[in-house]
């Protein structure tokens, strides 16, 4: 049986670590080196860096922090943010990332994921998704850090990505994200069912219940989690003890 992955998340804007509520209201939550070292220490099972700006800023992610992050974990390593091109991948695997997060670039330019697929392996390619619900259009794909709604509908959109080469795919609620309200496990276990890579649940995290949800109801392979750990609300050891009691495989 595969175990099950806790992964932290470090949204960062202007080289901080930063976290807000259904992508708005953000505040400060830490240097992100120190917390990258920390959860390697609390058993993470992967980092996730997303430069939260950098589309919209229109430039590349910071490959100095990417770099001195690396250098401080041991754990595998994603990396996302302002990637449109397979040099822009080089550029941060060379830096120390294991993958890549494509979102708006895909969306863009759904070839994009095919090309770094073939480059780099569909292993290292990482395809996240923003999504948010909405009573007339149901789940939808959205762009350009959440403001921007696409044509998407978001089983499809996952389904083609995984076609074009994904590896894997990190699923956001924006319905959910910061409200630690639990994840929003209906279109996780939508996507789960419908593609055959990896899905990552992200956004809602306020319990350890909530983790067992997205693994035993919504069938996630990893659950991603930011705030709840950065503020030291939910310890990574604490959590996993807990999944492990319920029957969930985790890496303890």
């Amino acid at each position: 049986m595969l175990t099950k992955r806790i992964i932290p998340c470090l949204d960062i804007k202007n080289g901080r670590t930063v976290k807000g509520i259904r992508f708005e209201n953000i505040r400060d939550a830490g240097d992100p080196v120190e917390l990258a070292n920390w959860y390697a220490e609390q058993g993470a099972d992967e980092l996730v860096f997303l430069d939260i700006t950098a589309t919209n800023e229109e430039r590349k992610t910071f490959a100095e922090l990417v770099r001195d992050i690396a250098r401080h974990i041991d754990i595998p390593f994603t990396v996302g943010g302002g990637i449109s091109a397979v040099a822009d991948v080089e550029v941060l695997l060379m830096a120390g990332a294991d993958k890549v997060s494509v979102n708006s670039a895909a969306i863009r330019n759904p070839h994009l994921v095919d090309d770094l697929a073939r480059r780099f392996g569909s292993q290292c390619v990482t395809v996240a998704i923003d999504t948010k619900h909405t009573e007339a259009a149901g789940w939808k794909v959205y762009a350009r850090a959440g403001t921007v709604e696409t044509e998407h509908a978001t089983v499809d959109w996952a389904k083609r990505v995984v076609d074009l080469g994904a590896g894997e795919i990190l699923l956001t609620s924006m319905n959910n994200d910061g409200t630690k309200a639990g994840f929003a496990l209906d279109i996780t276990q939508a996507v789960s069912e419908a593609v055959s890579v990896p899905v990552v649940a992200s956004g809602g995290a306020g319990t350890m219940q909530h983790f067992a949800d997205a693994f035993q109801v919504a069938h996630a392979d990893a659950a991603l989690a930011a705030s709840l750990f950065h503020f030291r609300e939910l310890d990574i050891p604490d959590l996993k003890r807990f999944l492990k009691a319920e029957g969930i495989a985790v890496r303890v």
